[in-house]
């Protein structure tokens, strides 16, 4: 990757029912995101079309419809699906993926339990 241009999508909020815990699965919860994405949008900032810019509504939608989704026990599964699903738009070649989840249970204060993983295309 020679370029270094970045779209940020922070603070992501979706209500989801993923979790180990048949509570979380029937009550659910909200989960925040962040998002990194990493590629070549020179041909954006050039020409100031929309048909040359990786779409931010797109992402957004890809993202919501994993997160509101089919159901999975863990936070790693569930970040690993939506790297894999940026991955897949043509202009990404690294993302960084941050889910947080707010409301876990873990037997004292805690302002959130997260993931956060990277995911790049090969250089080869």
């Amino acid at each position: 990757m020679n370029r270094q241009d970045k779209i940020m999508l922070y603070g992501l909020r979706f209500y989801g029912y993923h979790g180990v815990y048949p509570e979380e699965r029937k009550k659910g919860q909200w989960f925040e995101l962040d998002v990194e994405i990493w590629g070549d949008f020179s041909r954006a900032s050039a020409s100031d079309d929309l048909q040359e810019a990786l779409d931010y509504s797109q992402v957004y939608k890809s993202i919501k419809r994993i997160i509101e989704g089919h159901p999975v026990n863990l936070l790693e599964h569930l970040t690993r699906l939506v790297i894999d699903e940026i991955m897949g738009f043509n202009q990404v070649e690294k993302t960084l993926v941050r889910i947080k989840k707010p409301d876990v249970s873990i037997g004292g204060p805690l302002l959130f339990a997260g993931v956060e993983m990277i995911g790049c295309k090969d250089e080869s």
